[in-house]
């Protein structure tokens, strides 16, 4: 059974004033746990090494697609096909920041890989501030999470000159490179995760600005532009296969830009690979039987329970789960009822007293970096809600 702590919550007026305005969900409850998930450093590291052997496996999975040209076995839409060669090819583009979301890791129960939000995965704020600020405002001792997001991003940003280079020498080799940081306006969750990532790109060394982005300008030969400010690097906290498939004249300029080396986009257009839950068909491909896998299909796995998602579903839209014997016995609706799916091996996540579900979920920049949890029932969706952790004795 997993331990928890309850803990005293931080009340809603400290955290919108840190600007964390999305404490309450729809139906009023409250969607910051007041409770922490107690994790020995033995798990906290075996968390850690999944998410790096995790992610060198995504690379070579990534790296199978481009070269069997199996674009259309992950759902990827045709017209970014050409921004993903390119990003993948040349090494400036590289990859920010990913969540990996993880059954087992607590009491015995192992490891297994659910999905990687590598694109714009959500809970950056909770993890890196909220669940910190948890154990401050609890009188634990605040340094006892694997907990470095913050950090591991302002590190990642000065890898973006150095790339595989020293981070100290990021002033050496910074000229003066701009970063402008955009999200669809309308969404406070989105807008203050943005600029919690320009603060760490700030503190990197960069040079940046932040403006909605119906704001932005576009210019296949030129770049990307605030008004007459020209920007090197756009981070765009919009799913790719949005801009691919509301936007097809935009995905097509985006990879004009990236073909004249006039931008470099973050995170890179490759990805939407990793983004892919058609890539867990691919990995156990390659990977068959792997200890942090669970077997993927196209089709549903004869005589095995399993989870029917798609490819491109986010926050449990459409999430179903199939018995053994062809039974739906769960199922979320939602808009993407016409997506390619794939068929994932059902695994039991570690459960708390009250038989609800726990996912952990484990950030990636250059290496694993940070744990937070979400709870839910039996799929986990916006109605999840976020628990902290602490490293216990």
């Amino acid at each position: 059974m997993i331990n928890l702590k309850k803990i005293k919550p931080l009340n809603k007026e400290f955290m919108e004033q840190i600007g964390f305005a999305w404490h309450t969900d729809s139906d009023n409850s409250s969607y910051v746990a007041d409770e922490v998930v107690g994790v020995t450093s033995d798990e906290a590291r075996a968390y850690y090494e999944a998410a790096n052997e995790l992610y060198d496996m995504f690379i070579a999975a990534a790296q199978h697609i481009i070269e069997n040209n199996l674009f259309h076995e992950v759902g990827i839409p045709f017209n970014l096909i050409d921004a993903i060669k390119q990003s993948w090819e040349n090494d400036v583009h590289w990859h920010l920041y990913g969540r990996f979301d993880l059954a087992g890791g607590l009491d015995g129960k192992p490891i297994k890989l659910i999905e990687f939000n590598a694109d714009t995965p959500t809970a950056v704020f909770e993890t890196a501030i909220i669940q910190w600020a948890m154990l401050k405002f609890n009188k634990m001792d605040e340094n006892s999470q694997f907990n470095d997001l913050y950090a591991a991003l302002v590190e990642n940003f000065k890898r973006l000159v150095v790339l595989g280079g020293d981070t100290n020498n990021f002033n050496k080799y910074y000229e003066g490179w701009k970063i402008l940081f955009s999200t669809i306006a309308g969404n406070i969750e989105d807008e203050n995760t943005t600029k919690l990532l320009q603060t760490a790109a700030n503190e990197a060394g960069f040079t940046t600005d932040f403006t909605y982005v119906d704001e932005v300008e576009f210019s296949d030969e030129n770049g990307i532009f605030k008004g007459e400010e020209n920007y090197e690097y756009w981070f765009k906290l919009i799913p790719w296969e949005d801009i691919a498939i509301n936007e097809g004249e935009l995905a097509l300029i985006l990879t004009n830009i990236l073909n004249n080396q006039k931008a470099i986009i973050l995170n890179p257009a490759y990805t939407l690979l990793f983004q892919s839950k058609g890539i867990l068909k691919i990995l156990w491909d390659l990977y068959p039987n792997h200890p942090l896998l669970l077997e993927a299909s196209n089709e549903p796995l004869a005589g095995k329970k399993c989870v029917k998602k798609p490819v491109f579903g986010r926050e449990g839209a459409n999430v179903s789960i199939i018995e053994a014997n062809g039974e739906v016995s769960f199922e979320n609706k939602g808009e993407y009822d016409t997506s390619r799916v794939v068929y994932q091996e059902f695994y039991e996540f570690n459960k708390d007293e009250r038989g609800d579900n726990y996912q952990a979920g484990v950030f990636f920049a250059y290496e694993g970096c940070a744990l937070g949890y979400r709870k839910g029932k039996e799929i986990l969706d916006n109605y999840s809600k976020f628990v902290g952790h602490f490293i216990k004795e």
